[in-house]
């Protein structure tokens, strides 16, 4: 049995996508990596509308039991942060049409995940993709191997291994606090 998960690293002028499928013994296959990208000159909507198409279609073609998306966290470049919070919308919008649960990572989780070290650079990272895979290069862009990542990271975390189809439900520790402290902030604010 397998666990087929499907990684979005999202963005808006590049939205790595990465297809995995990982064996009960944590043994990890590249089914499919690729990256979404849209023109900085067409309009948001046009933008938002591409990377959804795109990620649907993964989704139609590759028949992935759950979807792993990074956590959206505060940068210095709103304009950024903005983009990769609109896109991971339509990704969370997407695999919720289909269906398909969704768990949201840090990127120091898929780093720790991945590398052991929660701190790892993009290159170190990416290596660890190629060899975890058995690669013979990097993924490249480094959006495509963040994909990746996120899509081995989930499923190590998960600790499941469904069959095609079934939803990956379960949340590691820090997704629970997460998730605890959102339901606070929501509960205070309210």
């Amino acid at each position: 049995m397998t666990l087929r998960v499907l990684g979005i690293d999202p963005g808006l002028t590049r939205c790595g996508v990465g297809i995995v499928d990982v064996s009960a013994t944590r043994v990890a296959t590249l089914v499919s990596v690729g990256v979404i990208r849209t023109p900085p000159e067409l309009a948001l909507e046009e933008r938002l509308l591409a990377v959804a198409r795109g990620i649907a279609a993964a989704i139609d073609e590759f028949a992935p039991a759950a979807v792993a998306l990074e956590r959206v966290f505060a940068q210095h470049n709103l304009r950024t942060v903005m983009g990769t919070a609109q896109a991971s919308g339509v990704a969370l919008q997407v695999a919720a049409s289909r269906g398909l649960s969704v768990g949201l990572h840090t990127p120091s989780e898929v780093k720790a995940a991945i590398t052991g070290y929660g701190g790892a650079d993009k290159r170190q990272v990416g290596t660890m993709v190629a060899r975890v895979l058995r690669l013979n290069e990097i993924p490249r862009p480094a959006d495509a191997a963040d994909a990746l990542a996120l899509a081995i990271c989930h499923a190590w975390r998960t600790g499941a291994v469904p069959t095609s189809g079934a939803r990956v439900t379960s949340l590691t520790p820090a997704q629970r606090a997460w998730r605890e402290a959102e339901k606070a902030t929501r509960t205070v604010g309210s």
